[in-house]
């Protein structure tokens, strides 16, 4: 490793001030451990079924304290182009520790100590040999079972694994390991994995190039058996099981694309409700069957659809590649009983829609386009490939978004409620996370881990950190993890930063 990049992680072994605002070296014998550090788990990406990007209210960190930070850079065998998952106090390699797991792009999964470094178990999928070094990866978040007792995860093959806790053992009952779809050269589980009252949720998409036949679909696992229980297909939907060949369903081998659904978030679960929120990608749309370009709205064990936001330009945003499913539909709570959902996209804008009146009305899904509420530029007017953060303090409710140009914290406030700006900086960055009272933004270019005061902008702490592409932190126990590297780079190593207080 050499230039910029090596420098970087350089920098990141001692959290030396490498740049403006850095936070200084600390040593472990000069520091005593802090106590009292409060814990928790961080089960999925961005921390709940919502994908609010909002975790523990306390985490030990504070701003007062990122001076104190040091940093242990592991090596692993895989790059995580996701984010980690962690449990706290669960067995695990044979004695009751925190662990933290995550995926590798060539579907390995691995449980780390976040307390020393060392690796506690890695399974392996069988087939790996026959994928790793090529472009037929996956980049999606792993899930930890309520129970805390199991993982699931994806592999490049189509599977999805339940994979033991304190072993790493893969169970292998039932129809566990559960396979969600029939041509994983051609379909990627790219979005995080996310579980719900109905059981496990995963979501499909293509592969960079929009190469059909492929076919985006959500699939519904039983976490007991492994069986898929329900199937909703984006595209042909009055099918309900996996479509065998994609091929054999016509629109999936449309020229603009086949409505993958691939944002970071993937499947986005309504509080109270358990509706599923999905926002798919370029392909043809009827109104009927075929459902490119659109957010929709699914009942809890994605039966039926119920809803759909479909923009008036759905055919010119199919056909100049500007995905609607970039991004998935952020939850704002009830503002004056309106309660509206963001969706980001690659056309530059935040589409800020009335779940109760999707498509502008409250009839059922069909083929009207239109509805939204306010369409507002993204930061710096650029395309939204993360998943927003959604943040209420003070009777407040924010919104906070990153794109490569920059990074804005929007309030959503009136009788109808609509975004206005509250800050704003040219910070790229990742999907944004906020915990503590802290807003952590990756910036994956200049390969640095940016904290933020979340209501004022001011900026308190720049981490050095390394490169990356879809990485973002989870920040809970007095530490920070962060996944560094990128899928198109074909690794098969990689390396994980973890930020942590003395003592932790």
């Amino acid at each position: 490793m050499t230039g910029a990049r090596g420098l970087l992680v350089a920098c990141a072994i001692t959290l030396v001030a490498c740049g403006h605002h850095s936070a200084s070296a600390a040593s472990s014998s000069a520091l005593p451990a802090i106590r009292n550090v409060p814990d928790g788990d961080w089960t999925r990406f961005d921390y709940n079924a919502a994908r609010s990007g909002v975790g523990p209210a306390a985490t030990g960190i504070t701003a007062g304290r990122l001076s104190l930070l040091r940093v242990r850079q592991v090596a692993i065998n895989g790059t995580v182009d996701s984010s980690a998952i962690a449990l706290h106090a669960v067995r695990a390699a044979g004695r009751v520790r925190d662990i933290v797991v995550m995926t590798t792009t060539y579907g390995r999964t691995l449980a780390l100590d976040p307390g020393t470094g060392a690796m506690l178990w890695e399974f392996t999928p069988a087939d790996i040999g026959s994928y790793a070094g090529t472009s037929q990866v996956t980049t999606a978040t792993p899930v930890a079972d309520p129970n805390r007792r199991y993982v699931y995860a994806a592999s490049p093959d189509g599977m999805i694994h339940k994979i033991s806790v304190a072993s790493g053992g893969e169970v292998r009952t039932g129809h566990w390991p559960a396979r969600v779809t029939f041509d994983a050269t051609k379909e990627k589980i790219a979005s995080a994995l996310n579980i719900s009252r109905a059981g496990l949720i995963v979501v499909t998409s293509g592969y960079f190039g929009d190469a059909t036949p492929y076919e985006g679909h959500v699939a519904v696992i039983s976490l007991a058996s492994g069986r898929i229980v329900q199937v909703f297909n984006s595209l042909c939907s009055d099918r309900h099981s996996l479509i065998d060949p994609p091929a054999s369903c016509p629109a999936g081998s449309s020229m603009v694309g086949a409505s993958g659904i691939w944002s970071r978030a993937g499947a986005v679960v309504e509080p109270g409700s358990g509706r599923i929120l999905i926002a798919t990608g370029n392909g043809p749309f009827n109104g009927s069957t075929n459902w490119g370009d659109s957010v929709l709205e699914l009942t809890p064990d994605a039966s039926r659809l119920l809803h759909n936001w479909t923009p008036t330009n759905q055919a010119q945003l199919a056909a100049s590649d500007t995905d609607i499913g970039s991004s998935s539909p952020a939850l704002l709570p009830p503002i004056h009983g309106v309660r509206l959902a963001v969706q980001g996209a690659k056309d530059s804008l935040l589409h800020v829609l009335d779940l109760n009146r999707l498509n502008g009305t409250t009839g059922g899904a069909g083929p009207r386009l239109d509805g939204e509420v306010q369409a507002i530029s993204t930061p710096g007017g650029g395309q939204v490939y993360t998943a927003p953060a959604v943040w209420t303090h003070g009777g407040r409710t924010y919104v906070f978004v990153t794109d490569d140009s920059g990074t804005t914290a929007y309030v959503a406030s009136g009788r109808r409620p609509r975004l206005r700006v509250a800050w704003h900086n040219s910070t790229p960055g990742t999907s944004p996370v906020l915990a503590g009272g802290l807003l952590y933004i990756f910036d994956e270019q200049n390969g640095v881990l940016k904290v933020y005061g979340p209501a004022t902008g001011r900026r308190f702490a720049t981490l050095p950190a390394a490169a990356g592409h879809w990485n973002s932190p989870i920040v809970v126990g007095g530490r920070i993890i962060l996944p560094v590297g990128s899928y198109h780079d074909n690794l098969t190593t990689g390396q994980v930063l973890i930020y942590h207080l003395p003592g932790r």
